[in-house]
């Protein structure tokens, strides 16, 4: 079962831009997962395979619907609300957190870098304001995937690209989003979806453009904005049912590299929907 965790969060000392970066917030999951299973930690640090994980950037809590934000010029101050997003694809690894969860300690420091912060509650199903919380059952997201929407259309919202040989590309053709979209479903799931028909589905409209990340030891270029893709042809109601879950899949999973550290979010958006 697929979880996508909201963390409200507060500092209690400023956040310095250079401490908002993918390996910190990467550290600071690791150190949560410590807390209460330091063999798991450990292990999720060593592993060198497909993590059963993604997080987001740190971002600031506002009123308004604004774009995520994956670099910072400026210090947040202390008291600043934030959110943090934590998306678990393993049920065995959210049942492994759990006593994290139930005796969350909202007075206990947490650090990110040499910053400090508390956790003040932490969001599991749908919210009006929060898009990116969510869990549900594997089964339930292939079973409640439609068979006949042919139009289906993501935000990317932080930088996403792929690897290929020695290098990283960063156009989001059909077969990269679906073919990594599908590896991590096959891979946590047990209802596996065998094989696509990508010959049957093309970017219909697109306003995307490539953003460069630099983490101050490399240098990530990835693509954000939003994308539909549409399904031509004759395909058969299970076909269109399998790119429709990996589709809603999208939201806990990621696309592309580094989404233990912030990029490749994804989520699906609703036909005519603007990115967020």
């Amino acid at each position: 079962m697929p979880y996508s965790l909201v963390l409200n969060l507060t500092p209690t000392s400023p956040i310095y831009p250079n401490f908002l970066q993918g390996r910190h917030f990467h550290a600071l999951f690791l150190n949560l997962v410590q807390a209460v299973d330091p063999e798991l930690s450990a292990h999720l640090h060593e592993s060198a395979a497909h993590k059963p994980f993604s997080l987001s950037p740190l971002q600031i809590q506002s009123p308004r619907k604004l774009p995520l934000q994956w670099q910072y010029k400026d210090l947040i101050p202390p008291g600043t609300p934030c959110w943090w997003r934590v998306s678990l694809l393993d049920d065995g690894l959210f049942k492994r957190l759990t006593q994290l969860w139930l005796n969350l300690n909202p007075e206990r420091p947490w650090h990110l870098g040499p910053a400090d912060l508390k956790i003040t509650s932490i969001l599991g199903t749908p919210q009006p304001q929060q898009p990116w919380s969510n869990a549900c059952l594997y089964e339930q997201l292939y079973e409640q995937a439609s068979e006949d929407n042919k139009i289906l259309a993501f935000s990317f919202a932080t930088p996403m690209a792929f690897r290929q040989g020695k290098y990283d590309t960063a156009f989001p053709s059909p077969e990269l989003v679906f073919n990594s979209l599908r590896s991590r479903w096959n891979k946590y799931s047990s209802v596996p979806i065998e094989s696509l028909n990508l010959e049957a589905i093309f970017p219909s409209f697109f306003e995307v453009h490539s953003e460069m990340v630099n983490d101050g030891r490399t240098k990530f270029i990835g693509c954000v904005g939003s994308l539909t893709y549409r399904i031509f042809g004759s395909l058969d109601a299970q076909e269109i049912r399998n790119f429709n879950a990996l589709a809603d899949f999208a939201l806990y999973a990621g696309v592309g590299r580094k989404t233990t550290m912030g990029m490749g979010m994804v989520r699906r958006l609703e036909t005519g929907a603007k990115s967020a």
